[in-house]
């Protein structure tokens, strides 16, 4: 059997390749069989395994190794192929890697990867699976040539004739997007990068890999006007990022710096924290000083609470130092988690390796944050809300 090399999150020196593959298939199965659909299982299969890609996912949600998806391809093809395994893994190898390992399926064989994925783990299914889908991460690593064929396959297969509402049918995306010539997600006016992951602080034993996409600047040195549907995707993002934290996360409260961050806050508090009080912290600036307005809320919690604080950004100002260090003395011995939209850059490139790459980084660590939750990466001078809220 070909070895599957699906990097876990966190370093498992006890299970092997072989075995985590097993145990991915396994769920992947059990989460077709609660949806009804390899689409739907594969997204939430690499929700809950930030570092699996769409190919390996949608092969988990099938319920099938390397082995069985390459027979399965050949089924298909009316076995005028033969391929075998270790192609599988090669294309899985290529996407996983960002292209610095294996080699790219093309888009012929991602034609026929889709149809057999669409059969389901029984064979018998008939679900239209888009090839697009399988290398939502991968796209833009793709050959041009197989760029365009895709693109246009997807195009040309939508019941929609208006381009406007054309969409690439990408996994864990906003709707009515498409592809821009280089190969980046435009989502309704906003051009989304590629999704990578990144470690960053987080509580003992939890999973420090957050998966998070990059916000390119069309027009570099002015401000990024978010669209609403960028802005769903984030707060969707983090959501998954808490999710996936490695434990239950159930918060006292979620505080919102301003009023974006407020909207982030009253998101999160109905869709994750059941309904959790939520406070509003409004910051005033006078030169180079920041304080709270009056018109700051702070709910009544327990003694040592947990709180979930929400930014819409952080580049080089110590706002969010200030903030923690006012809710420790209003709240002492508060848990603190930090949610932030976007995240600044210190250089162009805004798929960054390290944590230490973000202008916010020496921040966000001295503020002692018991874990950190970020949507995005952003270019200066930033980015502006939705209603360009404060």
């Amino acid at each position: 059997m070909v070895e599957e090399h699906a990097m876990p999150a966190q370093k498992r020196v006890d299970v092997s390749p072989q075995a985590r593959g097993r145990e991915l298939a396994r769920m992947g199965k059990q989460l077709w069989q609660e949806s009804g659909s390899v689409k739907e299982a594969a997204v939430e299969l690499m929700n809950r395994n930030p570092d699996i890609c769409s190919l390996q996912a949608h092969r988990y949600a099938c319920g099938l190794s390397q082995d069985q998806a390459a027979l399965r391809y050949n089924e298909v093809t009316g076995h005028q192929t033969s391929l075998g395994g270790t192609s599988v893994n090669a294309w899985e190898t290529w996407a996983r890697s960002h292209g610095r390992a294996g080699s790219p399926p093309t888009f012929s064989s991602l034609l026929i990867l889709a149809t057999a994925y669409g059969h389901g783990p029984l064979g018998v299914a008939d679900e239209p699976i888009s090839p697009s889908d399988l290398v939502a991460e991968a796209y833009e690593r793709l050959a041009p040539e197989d760029q365009l064929s895709l693109k246009r396959f997807t195009a040309a297969t939508l019941p929609s004739t208006r381009p406007e509402t054309q969409e690439m049918a990408f996994p864990a995306r906003v709707p009515r997007s498409e592809l821009s010539p280089s190969g980046l997600l435009i989502a309704e006016g906003n051009i989304i990068g590629s999704d990578f992951s990144l470690a960053v602080p987080t509580v003992e034993y939890g999973n420090p890999a957050i998966r998070l996409f990059s916000l390119p600047n069309p027009q570099p040195g002015q401000l990024l006007n978010l669209t609403w549907a960028c802005f769903g995707l984030g707060l969707e993002r983090l959501i998954h990022q808490i999710k996936n934290l490695g434990r239950r996360l159930e918060a006292d409260a979620c505080f919102g710096i301003n009023e974006a961050g407020l909207v982030m806050a009253t998101f999160l508090a109905s869709a994750q924290f059941g309904r959790c009080p939520i406070g509003y912290l409004k910051c005033i600036k006078n030169r180079d000083e920041i304080a709270l307005d009056g018109a700051s809320v702070y709910p009544n919690l327990r003694e040592a609470p947990t709180i979930v604080l929400c930014d819409f950004e952080v580049k080089h100002a110590n706002v969010v130092g200030f903030i923690t260090q006012e809710i420790r003395q209003r709240y002492p011995e508060a848990e603190i988690y930090f949610v932030v939209f976007g995240a600044m850059t210190k250089d162009p490139g805004l798929e960054v390796a390290s944590f230490d790459d973000l202008t916010g980084a020496g921040i966000m660590r001295a503020a002692d944050f018991a874990a950190v939750f970020i949507a995005a990466t952003m270019s200066p001078p930033g980015i502006e809300p939705p209603l360009e809220l404060r």
